[in-house]
């Protein structure tokens, strides 16, 4: 697919295809079948579906899903490494994505017309990504059009964002990117294209505003070259100067998990274990990032566990359930959570063994629930962003 842009100054009309919107989502309850049941009929009826499924089926988990989950996943990643792995699985008819409402969505943009991507618990959603919807992005595009030279202000949304927030970067000249790829996408978004004109001069970039203050740092921006735009205000809560200036427009979202951890954590962690190594996801505040050892993505994260000597002690900023499992499964390591009162995402834990269960025994039936769709127009732009971000690094 072509690299694709709205020419300067034109404003597309709203996107209000797609997905349900996250408010409209319900989860219907279980039958007694499976809430009643305990985890020995629970495993049976899991297994046996999903040996009569066979290859039709593929099941994805994502890292912080809990055990009793993830023990049933043919793949284990972050929302885009599973996205590619279901995309890559084009014997597999279900894709049953253990993990939030966008993740599901991407996979069905980058899945074949065959294949039928299923989200186990509709209310499984991420409080970041609702941070920032489509309206709300197009009314601040809307205003940096009257203000600032608007053939020069280039979207960046997380992957953690709705399909159609893609769509609309897609549209607009700009790219998706993940916690792993963020310098490469803004150092991409605002360099010289191969004409040596850059991109741009300015990026709106949403939903998480501490990746994009994190990584403006690490590419040697300064504070002042930052502003967050604040929804809930006209223009963002800013200025005209600011507005002009800022080469970074950060939206004010965070990720709820992330957001919990402290430099206090840090400086309690150090003091009970000397010569402890502390790694944070990039999610967290950059006064957190400053005092760590190191800072990375999910799969960053589990790399250098894995490479820390045998015998260390490393204190992690991310979510509880991927921290056990890094602590259970590295027996000469000790791996132990930055926040003492623990840090789960409340959403992600809300797929378990019933509702996966309930999954399965319906499309062994031939009843396919919870079917994620994003329609055609909407895919066709996320597939642009998406697409745009891969040819970038």
């Amino acid at each position: 697919m072509g690299d694709q842009a709205v020419p300067a100054g034109h404003r597309p009309e709203r996107l209000h295809k797609g997905v349900t919107p996250d408010m409209l989502r319900l989860q219907t309850a279980l039958p007694d079948r499976y809430t009643k049941a305990g985890p020995e009929q629970l495993t049976e009826w899991i297994g046996a579906a999903k040996a009569a499924l066979g290859p039709r089926l593929i099941i994805l988990g994502h890292h912080y899903q809990r055990d009793e989950v993830m023990v049933w996943a043919d793949a284990r990643g972050d929302s885009f490494g599973l996205s590619r792995i279901a995309a890559d699985q084009s014997e597999a008819e279900f894709v049953v994505f253990c993990g939030v409402h966008f993740m599901a969505e991407s996979a069905d943009v980058l899945t074949g017309r065959h294949q039928q991507v299923v989200l186990p618990d509709l209310n499984a959603g991420c409080s970041m990504a609702d941070m920032a919807d489509i309206d709300s992005v197009e009314e601040a595009w809307e205003a940096l059009a009257e203000v600032t030279d608007f053939g020069r202000v280039i979207p960046v949304t997380y992957m953690n964002s709705s399909a159609a927030l893609k769509a609309f970067v897609g549209r607009n000249g700009g790219v998706v990117c993940t916690s792993s790829n963020a310098r490469a996408v803004l150092t991409w978004a605002l360099a010289p294209d191969d004409d040596g004109h850059s991109r741009g001069d300015q990026v709106l970039f949403f939903p998480d505003q501490h990746l994009g203050r994190n990584t403006g740092f690490e590419l040697g921006y300064a504070a002042e070259d930052m502003a967050v735009w604040n929804p809930r205000l006209e223009r963002g809560g800013l200025d005209d100067l600011t507005l002009k200036s800022a080469t970074l427009l950060l939206w004010k979202g965070h990720c709820s998990v992330h957001q919990r951890f402290r430099p206090a954590h840090v400086e309690a962690f150090r003091a009970e274990h000397p010569g402890g190594v502390v790694v944070v996801h990039p999610e967290c505040s950059h006064d957190v990032v400053e005092v760590a050892d190191q800072v990375g993505s999910t799969d960053y994260i589990i790399r250098a566990v894995a490479d820390a000597p045998s015998g260390s002690v490393i204190g992690v900023g991310t979510e509880i359930h991927l921290v056990k499992r890094l602590d259970d499964e590295t027996p000469d390591k000790t791996v132990v959570s930055l926040d003492p009162l623990v840090c789960p995402c409340s959403t992600m834990f809300r797929i378990d063994a019933p509702h996966l269960a309930w999954i399965l025994e319906g499309l062994v039936d031939g009843d396919v629930r919870n079917r994620i769709t994003v329609d055609e127009e909407t895919a066709t732009w996320a597939r642009v962003a998406l697409e745009r971000m891969l040819a970038t690094t």
